[in-house]
């Protein structure tokens, strides 16, 4: 199956943040991975951002 690609908005909306939000993260270092497609688009892998998710998701406040 492809994986879908998806623009900073869409992206944005999955994960329920501002664009801002991830526009900073790629400046500061890219903690949500993300797909450059020639010099200027910018696209999320909707499987990363599930595993980004995935990845966030703790069950105590005393594992951070």
């Amino acid at each position: 199956m492809q994986d879908l690609l998806l623009t900073t908005k869409q992206a944005a909306k999955v994960l329920s943040v501002s664009i801002a939000f991830l526009e900073r993260d790629r400046w500061s270092g890219a903690r949500v991975p993300f797909v450059k497609i020639g010099s200027r688009a910018v696209r999320y892998r909707y499987s990363d951002l599930l595993a980004y998710i995935e990845s966030c998701t703790h069950h105590s406040t005393s594992q951070y």
